[in-house]
């Protein structure tokens, strides 16, 4: 009995023996672990993958400093106008009877433009006529226009009545037509140097316009002063029509420019800075003072780029001070 007891436990320490040095091998490198450590997965992919990205760098477009002239551009807002209207206005208390008139007529001076009966013709002019046939009464007057221009208002038609001095119609003088330009006080220094000025109609008619009178008020709400720019032009333009004046503020010949994509700054746009590329694969930070900038390039004023150096146009946002880049070409960045 004492030797079957004896024979039992010497078993129970075999198996038991055998189950922790099973699962010391399974620690140390069972069959989820390939030799090395490593996971079977990762040491079964290939050499590489999943890395191309990062190794090829971000793909990014360069370009050249060009050296040209650069001109600066301010734009105002300019109303057409007639400074000078006369006023046609009636002689006597009667009754219009004819009006050979419309809105936007051209009349020249002396032309009638109203012919007007007195409420006494009206009244005794039949009576006066069959009581002695010889005299000539009519009692009509021809109100005639005073100035040549254009007709911009009607105030009364045939069959009204009106009394004397009423206002009929306004007239227009032509040869005072020009564009009232409402220039802001601070930059009277950039327009009042300057003889002519190029204006742009709504339409994408450009007209040289010459500088005039300065008017002698400003607006006490938005502290601009009317400038009269005179234009000489074949076409009739209407009134208040607003047409845009590009004024030459500053020009820069001969200067370094790059394309506005190419320029990066900070939130608060008090620093500005280029990623130039020094190699072939990497780019680095250079700060940069700009210039003047027009609708699609800036100036650069410092430092001095080498015709040759290479700017970073597209790719170029995010990227830190020394970046890895994958210089493509046009066709690649835009296929």
């Amino acid at each position: 009995m004492n030797t079957n007891l004896r024979i039992g436990r010497w078993v129970i320490i075999s198996l038991a023996a055998a189950m922790l040095a099973a699962c010391g091998a399974q620690g140390k490198g069972g069959p989820d672990k390939a030799e090395g450590g490593k996971d079977s997965a990762t040491a079964e992919k290939p050499a590489g993958e999943g890395t191309d990205s990062v190794d090829e760098g971000t793909p990014v477009t360069v370009t050249t400093v060009d050296r040209n002239s650069l001109d600066d551009y301010i734009e105002l807002n300019a109303v057409s106008a007639f400074l000078q209207k006369s006023y046609v206005k009636a002689n006597a208390n009667g009754y219009l009877q004819s009006a050979d008139v419309y809105p936007g007529k051209y009349v020249e001076v002396g032309q009638p433009l109203f012919t007007l009966q007195t409420k006494e013709a009206r009244s005794i002019g039949n009576s006066i006529k069959i009581l002695d046939s010889t005299l000539k009464f009519s009692g009509v007057n021809t109100i005639k226009a005073n100035q040549h221009g254009y007709l911009t208002q009607l105030n009364h038609q045939s069959g009204d009545y009106v009394q004397d001095g009423e206002q009929l119609a306004v007239i227009s003088d032509r040869n005072s037509f020009v564009f009232l330009l409402d220039l802001p006080y601070e930059l009277r220094p950039f327009v009042l140097g300057k003889r002519s000025v190029e204006l742009i109609l709504p339409d994408g008619t450009k007209l040289n316009g010459t500088i005039g009178e300065v008017m002698p008020t400003v607006d006490s709400v938005s502290q601009t002063q009317n400038v009269v720019i005179r234009v000489s032009t074949s076409s009739a333009i209407p009134e208040n029509l607003v047409a845009k004046v590009r004024i030459l503020k500053t020009a820069k010949p001969n200067t370094q420019s790059l394309p506005k994509a190419a320029l990066l700054t900070d939130e608060t746009e008090s620093d500005f800075w280029v990623m130039k590329l020094i190699d072939s694969t990497k780019a680095v930070k250079v700060p940069v003072k700009k210039g003047i900038e027009t609708k699609d390039r800036v100036e650069i004023l410092s430092p001095q780029f080498a015709p040759t150096d290479k700017i970073l146009v597209t790719g170029n946002y995010g990227l830190p001070d020394t970046a890895k880049v994958k210089v493509e070409t046009e066709k690649e960045a835009n296929p």
